[in-house]
């Protein structure tokens, strides 16, 4: 059920994005020729007012089609509806629509949780630590951690809860390189043991694991729309701020943080176990996720939302629309790259899954 609801999430995440594309477009009045989700063979298709709505094999994204695209159209070249002939603004408008409904939906549901749940009001722990996240490669994900375990015991001894234990575990981790720490975890229903031993880094223990305290974030009734106004817009600064940051140390210190990138399957791995957490947590992953969707395609790569604003500037610049050429080189290089890089991130992140790991005997 927690796979299911991951995936309804990224599923609809991707909806709005497009929808933003489609609806900045007809509502000024700028023809579409498809809304597609996913990409290659069409699965399910409808057609709606000479739209073509359809559901693709490969479920890495989506699209939305315009005439001008489409060699067969019988559309004339000269159609003041094509999006080629509009004015850059407007064309700017429908580039920019995906990333602000995106922007605009984590800030939403931000809204929507202050409503529904309240506005944060502490932190009940519990005992152990949350394993909130395991890179690939790290001793780790060796010793059979797993996004979602919860430390409960270390060497024989019982872990307490909240930040001091988190600190505490830390400082055990980082005192013992190069040595085997017996740990025990709760896996949903199951206790296990496992041996974990931390890398040494510099005189340090390293395990290539994000730790957080284990227990329930509380809420308390707002105080009036007013203040959940404030805290969901406060809260979406901070998640923006710390995605656009993500990017750029990844982008600055690539060959550092190149380990800690996921695909789709681990994000759909980490959502399923937020979704058995319930609450506060489910509404926090679909906002972060939302933005992180929102400044991916803010980058200027060929493909993305931000490589099309590329080449709309330069077309402004040069004061007339660029060599179709030009234009066909950067989109199909940015085809083999992102399509590249995302079966790469899937095999890795599939490679890491439970029921994969038990099956190489791992």
């Amino acid at each position: 059920m927690g796979v299911l609801t991951a995936l309804a999430i990224l599923a609809g995440l991707i909806v709005v994005h497009e929808s933003g594309h489609f609806l900045a477009a007809t509502l000024q009045g700028i023809r579409v020729s498809s809304f597609s989700i996913g990409f290659g063979p069409v699965l399910v298709q409808r057609r709606v007012r000479g739209v073509q709505f359809a559901l693709r094999a490969i479920p890495l994204g989506g699209f939305v089609g315009f005439p001008d695209d489409d060699e067969s159209s019988t559309i004339p070249a000269d159609d003041p509806n094509l999006l080629r002939n509009r004015p850059l603004p407007q064309r700017a408008l429908v580039i920019a629509a995906g990333v602000l409904a995106n922007l605009l939906l984590a800030w939403l549901v931000l809204v929507g949780q202050g409503f529904s749940l309240g506005i944060p009001a502490g932190f009940s722990p519990t005992a152990g630590v949350l394993v909130s996240g395991v890179q690939s490669g790290q001793p780790a994900a060796s010793a059979g951690l797993r996004s979602g375990d919860r430390i409960i015991r270390l060497n024989g001894t019982g872990i307490g809860g909240g930040q001091g234990a988190v600190q505490d575990l830390v400082s055990t981790i980082q005192g013992a390189p190069g040595q085997n720490l017996r740990l025990e975890i709760r896996r949903a229903d199951q206790t296990l043991k496992l041996q974990l031993r931390p890398d040494d880094l510099g005189g340090k223990g390293r395990i290539g694991a994000q730790l957080q305290p284990s227990g329930l974030e509380l809420f308390r009734p707002a105080r009036g729309p007013g203040e959940v106004l404030r805290q969901a817009s406060a809260d979406w600064a901070l998640l923006l701020r710390r995605t656009v940051d993500g990017f750029a140390t990844l982008i600055t210190h690539f060959g550092a943080t190149a380990s800690q990138v996921s695909g789709p399957v681990k994000i759909v791995e980490m959502g399923a176990s937020l979704a058995h957490q319930g609450g506060g947590s489910l509404v926090a992953f679909t906002a972060l996720i939302s933005i992180n969707l929102a400044v991916l395609n803010a980058l200027p790569l060929p493909l993305l939302d931000g490589g099309q604003f590329v080449l709309l500037l330069l077309e402004g610049v040069r004061g007339r629309p660029l060599p179709q050429r030009f234009e066909l080189a950067f989109m199909q290089s940015g085809f083999v790259f992102l399509v590249g890089l995302s079966l790469v991130l899937i095999v890795k992140d599939t490679s890491q899954l439970a029921v994969v790991q038990q099956l190489l005997g791992r």
